[in-house]
Order: structure tokens, then sequence, then C-alpha cells
């Protein structure tokens, strides 16, 4: 009897009754015996220069094992003081200046963490402060205060991106992006629709918050466990700040709660490494709520979109300026405004396109990778126009999409043609479940609408993944991955890419992560590239093990290796199934002559800017999205109640439908939050709400009755099975379709997110005064 196939199957997640019985470990919960505790001293000022730094109270401090200022860091050899993956632009504690209220300044390793937390109050810095620029648009205008005078870029760039920017600027990154002649497309038009749309910082809200831990060993080794979504990428970044061979440098990932590109790139792993290279001792570190917040933010964004029609809706032209506000340091911004550029023409075919994203350095808290990754900013921006045009030009707002919308063999706009491309039957599912043109009629305060958007979703290339499979000699089967499941269910589906390549039952196969140590190079756990990249290198692998096992096989059954099939841990001759088989463990038996011999297969993905037929290519794979929302306004108050809401998404096929719309769904819950709720809040470069009392998350009261998610399959022939990815493109449409669906239902349009009552009720308010104005 065949084994039952697990792909297409609703497996549930390995880890998920550990996780509900609170058996699963996460590194805050790894205990070394004679461990330090950290704690750091931050800026009160968002732009300052530090006159004096008297540590002298905290050094005398009982338990106090050490003080880390900028005087440690000062012309040592021993290190490199600046690191960053895009420019070495952030200093392990701060030197001479301070740039964002949070800046590191100090740290503190003590042998108990309120005794670390007590020294760094006793910490006494003088300030000088400086002029500050918050916004993305005036640090770039004459005269702003400029952050940084000099680029220090890393021996090493990114392999997709390229950055080559004189200092004396606060421009951190600029990409341009050109296809045909714009303002031949505008003289052409019959219409021009001119807008601006702004979109603020938020968090990733990560249910852990980040730590760290470093040790030192006698010989030189360097091993960080870390709350990382890329260790290796990491090891790659800890080596040449301390000027180790990777050999020399370990790095562990163990289960992450959340990440959502929160926990890319080094962040406190420097910081640890140094206390535990003064100490001579292991030092951890893990960040409070509101320390988290004062790490990591998504850009903020101000977009100015153009765009023109001919008089039917057909799209002519568009010129997009994006700016990004990238923060006090440049972190993975520059590769944020190439992803939000690239994005801005979205999913429809456009002659005449002109784009420039600028990322600006300012005095706000640092921003880097954000799950929809710089395309949610562009979406935004280019969803909510699609609406203002269908309805200037009286046309209907799906019919607008239908008629200009890329579709399999299309060009995007960088030039590259679309493959396993689902949109438009994405769009017409989507419209169809949502009853696009019926309308509910209610009275009184209350009026309903529905709102449509499309975005189009594309991974970075080039990039590599490596796996490696060890067939025990039970048969059964260990796999070595870098990814790290941080809630994506990444463990379970390469379980079952590996339990249907090698026939082996699930419960039989095991999955070891994130430790550069055992596993192969991965390049990153992000931008939804793991199922593709990192699960076909898995079933590569498999493969590999299943050559050997057949030429092991293939004389003892007297057929040739390829006449060898498999099935349920066995292999016999293809044409001969009531014949003689052989159990894995009876072969590497045979093999090796004694118990205890393994197989070992590899598999290696790797992709790059062309593509197998020669053509160029910005990004592996492009996931079309598309969601309807429908919502119900109080006109009196402007609240919003998101009554439902339909998503769907060709994600190549389908591994596992529950894994699949559980990914989908917790996108969407997080673009609703993007839509209504989160803002970072500034005054005078202060955030004011960093923390969940102040900081406004979307509650199940905010959500729809049901998510409704419908998974289209266009396969993907280099994904495993036909897979791609599908963990972020859902939260790109929803601000954009809840705005479309405001609009839709009491006729105002909000260009500036989050979409409060507040601004929904003003902006009603404006109009009922227009109108009485005009009549």
């Amino acid at each position: 009897m065949k084994t039952k196939s697990v792909i297409g199957q609703s497996i549930p997640r390995l880890e998920s009754k550990d996780k509900v019985t609170g058996k699963l470990s996460y590194l805050d919960d790894l205990k070394i015996g004679g461990m330090l505790h950290a704690k750091v001293l931050r800026s009160p000022l968002p732009h300052a220069r530090i006159v004096n730094i008297d540590d002298s109270r905290a050094r005398k401090l009982a338990g106090v094992a050490v003080v880390l200022t900028q005087d440690n860091l000062r012309n040592n050899a021993s290190w490199e003081t600046y690191y960053g993956p895009v420019m070495q632009d952030q200093a392990i504690v701060a030197i001479d200046r301070v740039r964002y209220v949070g800046d590191m300044v100090a740290a503190v390793a003590a042998e108990r963490p309120e005794i670390a937390e007590e020294a760094t109050e006793l910490i006494e810095v003088e300030y000088e402060e400086l002029p500050a620029v918050h916004d993305p648009e005036e640090a770039l205008a004459d005269g702003a205060p400029i952050l940084h005078e000099t680029r220090r870029m890393p021996p090493e760039g990114l392999p997709d991106l390229s950055v080559d920017l004189e200092g004396g600027t606060n421009l951190c990154n600029h990409v341009h992006v050109e296809k045909g002649d714009v303002e031949r497309g505008f003289a052409e038009s019959d219409q021009i629709f001119e807008e601006v749309f702004t979109t603020p910082s938020t968090q990733h809200i990560p249910m852990e918050t980040p730590s760290a831990i470093a040790h030192r060993a006698g010989n030189g080794r360097l091993t960080v466990w870390s709350t990382v979504q890329n260790p290796f990428m990491i090891r790659r970044q800890m080596a040449a700040i301390f000027h180790l061979p990777l050999s020399k440098i370990r790095v562990v990932s163990l289960n992450l709660g959340g990440g959502y590109g929160a926990k890319l790139n080094v962040k406190l792993e420097p910081l640890v490494a140094v206390l535990a290279y003064l100490t001579q001792r292991t030092v951890g570190i893990t960040l409070s709520r509101e320390e988290t917040f004062q790490t990591m933010t998504k850009h903020g964004a101000k977009i100015y979109i153009k765009t023109g029609t001919k008089q039917d809706g057909t799209i002519l032209a568009r010129r997009c300026r994006i700016y990004l506000n990238t923060g006090a340091y440049a972190e993975i911004g520059p590769r944020v405004a190439q992803k939000s550029a690239q994005g801005a023409a979205g999913p429809y075919e456009i002659p005449n396109v002109q784009i420039d994203a600028y990322l600006a350095y300012s005095n706000c808290i640092p921003a880097g990778a954000f799950r929809g990754f710089g395309l949610s900013q562009s979406a935004w921006a280019y969803e909510s126009q699609m609406d203002t045009i269908a309805r200037s030009l009286g046309i209907d707002p799906l019919e607008l999409r239908q008629r200009n919308l890329l579709d399999e063999g299309g060009e995007f706009v960088t030039g590259e043609t679309l493959h396993s491309f689902g949109m438009k039957e994405s769009l017409d599912k989507v419209a169809a479940a949502a009853q696009w043109g019926s309308k509910t009629a209610v009275s009184g305060s209350l009026a309903r609408g529905k709102g449509l958007a499309c975005i189009i979703y594309g991974t970075l290339t080039p990039s590599i993944s490596s796996a490696t499979i060890r067939l025990n000699e039970d048969g059964s089967a260990t796999v070595y991955v870098g990814t790290v499941d941080m809630g994506q269910g990444s463990d379970t589906a390469m379980a079952q890419i590996a339990s249907q390549e090698l026939a082996v039952p699930i419960e039989q196969i095991s999955i070891l992560h994130s430790d550069t140590d055992s596993s192969l190079f991965d390049f990153i756990t992000a931008s939804s590239r793991s199922t593709f990249h990192m699960g076909r290198a898995v079933q590569l692998a498999a493969q590999d093990i299943k050559k050997q096992l057949a030429c092991f096989a293939a004389p003892l059954l007297e057929v040739t290796p390829e006449e060898v099939v498999f099935e349920d841990q066995v292999a016999r001759a293809q044409r001969d199934e009531g014949g003689r088989s052989l159990r894995y463990s009876e072969l590497l038996m045979e093999h090796f002559e004694i118990k205890g011999g393994n197989l070992v297969g590899r598999g290696v993905v790797k992709t790059s800017k062309v593509n197998e037929k020669g053509e160029l290519q910005s990004a592996a794979f492009r996931v079309p999205a598309v969601a309807v929302a429908e919502v119900e306004v109080n006109k009196e108050t402007g609240r919003v109640r998101l009554l439902r809401y339909i998503t769907a998404a060709d994600v190549g096929k389908v591994l596992n439908p529950q894994s699949c719309q559980q990914q989908i769904r917790g996108s969407v819950i997080m673009g609703i939050g993007q839509a209504l709720l989160e803002e970072i809040v500034y005054q005078n470069g202060l955030p004011i709400n960093p923390n969940l009392l102040d900081y406004n998350l979307p509650r199940f009261l905010d959500m729809p009755e049901d998510i409704e998610t419908i998974l289209v399959e266009h396969p993907s022939p280099n994904g495993p099975h036909g897979a791609k990815g599908v963990g972020e493109p859902a939260i790109i449409p929803a601000p954009s379709a809840i705005a479309n669906a405001i609009e839709d239902a009491v006729g105002v349009r909000i260009r500036d997110l989050p979409i409060t009552a507040e601004k929904v009720l003003a902006a009603l308010l404006k109009m009922k005064t227009e109108r009485s104005a005009a009549s």
C-alpha cells in the first residue's frame, strides 16, 4: 500500500503542542551558569554631542563586572567600531554623538539584571544638544542638520543592491526606475491625477523581544545565541567586526517568537560580544518592550503620485516620488527603497513610468525591514489612487483594474517577463466571492461600502539556500536547514517536502535548524522565500539520497538504478510490484555491513538576476494578491467597522492549506492594524507611545467575523512541487482596500494612515461644509 501524499494536506504544525503547553524553548529561557546580565543606557535627546561620560560611580557598584562606553571603543584594534549591512554607520555604543532618542550610549554587565539597571542610572552623561530633523523631505533640504558626514561602506556589499553616495547629505539611497517617456505619456493623457499620501512609522511587535548571549572560549572562538532571522548573515557581519574567520564564529537562533523583519541584521550581538571579550565571561541581554520600540521600526513615507489616463481608463503614464524615513542609521533601508521604487507602478501595464525613491536619514528611531518590505508604502498610494481615477472617470473600480492589469507573459516595470502569475484569476475569484457590484442597504447614520486593491509582490534575488539530510540507519531522516522557524510553519513545510520525496513518514522526520555549525548556508529567513528556496533545497537533498539508495538497491534487485522506485521506506523494482523489496534499514546494513551507516544528501538552490531562459529578473518569483474589504461607517462618529474581508493570493502550489491560510490571515490582521490603528507618535523626536498600553494594536473586536482566504495555484517550475511564497503579500493591499471601501460608503478619501475615526469624521464635516458652501 502506497503512503498517502502529505503534499496538499493540512498537516498540524510540528511544534504546535509544545507551543500551546508552554514547553517550547526561546532564547530568554536559556540559562548559562555564571552568565552576566547586560543593561543599556540610552540617549534622552534626538541629536546631541557627547561632551563627557562619568561612569566612576557605576564601576564601583558591587556586582558590576564592566561598564562599556565610547572610551573602550576608540582606537581598539580588537574589533571594528562601526557596523551595518549596507553602510557601517552605527557604533556598538555611541561615539561623540547620539542621533535619536534611544541611541545606546553605554552598557553595563553585572551579576544580576537589577544591578546592571541600577548601574546605568549612576552613569552621568553631559550632552550638548544639536538641531534635529525628523521629516524625510526636510532632512534632504538645504541647511538641514547632517547626521553622517562620511560614508563607511562594508567590504562586501549585498548582491542585489548597489549604493554609491558621497557623505555630506542626509540622502542614504536614491533609486530611479524609468520606462518609456513619461512626459509624452502625460501629454497624450486625457486626464491627470495628482495626490499625496503618507504612512507613519510603526512597530513590528513580535511577542518575543530581542535577546542575545555571547560566549568567547579560551581558543578565541565566539558563540552567539540570538533572536535573529538570518544567522549566517549575522555570522558574516560578526566575523568582519571582530576580525575572525567564519570558522571561529558560531551563531545559533532558537525558536523565534515572531520576527516580521525586526530581527534581521546585527543589533545586540556586537554589544554582548564586546562585553564578553572585556569580562572573559558569558554575557546576555534581553530588551524590554520599550527598548524594542527604540531599536527598529517600519519606514514612514510620503508619496507624491501623478497618473495620466485616457478617458476610458487606460493608464498611459505614472510619476512617483517616494520619501522614506530611515531614521538615524541606514540598516537595510537602501534595499527597502529599492523594493518600494520597483513596486510603485503596481500590477499594471503602464507604458511610461518614472519613479524615484529617496531614503533619508533623520533623528528618528532606525527603520528597517517590515513585513511587505517597502511595497506597503507605495501600494497605499497607487491602489488608493486607482479608486480616485475610477470614480472621477465614472468607471467601476473593478473594471478599471481589469482593463490595465498585467497577466501571464506581461512585462513588469523592471523589464522582466511575468511567469506563473495568476493575477486575473485572483481578481476574478475575489470579486465573485465578495459579490462585487451588490450593496447592502442600511439606514440612519450608518453607511456600507466595498473596496478593492491589487498588488504584486516579489522575493529578492540573487539568493542561495542549502540543505542537508541524514538518512539514519533505521530509515528515519534528520533534516538540517538554516531557515529560522519564527511562527510561519517552516519546520512543518520542510518535513512535508522531505517526507514526500523520501517516502518516509512525517513522524520519522526531524528538523534541526538555524545553527551555523550544523546547517549549511541560507541567505535569509525573510522575503517569503523559505518555502521556495529552502524547500527546493530540501527536495534536492532528498533526491540526492534516493540516487544513492537506488545505486545500492539496483544490483540486489537485479535492475538498473533508474528502475528502482521508493514507497513506505522501501526500495523495489518498478516493474515488479509483488517482487522483492528492501527496507531502507536493510539497504544501509547491506551496504555498510554494520549498524550505524548513514547517508547524507545535499541540495543547493541558487537564484540570480537572470533566469533559466536568459531573461532579466529582479525577483525569484512574483505573487499577485487581491483583497476586498467591506466596511460600515458611522457618519456621526466616523467609526469604521470592518464587516468582511476576502483575499486571494497565487501561492504557486498549496503544500499545507491550513498553514497557508494561517499565514495569510495573520498577514491580513497586521494589515488591518496598519490601516486603522498603528502609529508611533513623536513629539520633538521623543516617541510618546513606546509601549503596548499606548500603541494601538488590532483587537479581536476590530476584526471582521471572517477573513476569507482564496488560494490560487499557478505553479512555479522552480519551486518545490510548484510552491512559491505566502507570508507577506496579503498585508500589502489591506490599507488601500479599507480606504477604498470607506470612500465607497461615505464619499471621503483618507490619504494619511492610520485611518482613525477622527480623520473620517473631520473629512465628513469638511465635505458637508463644502457642499453647503457650494449650494
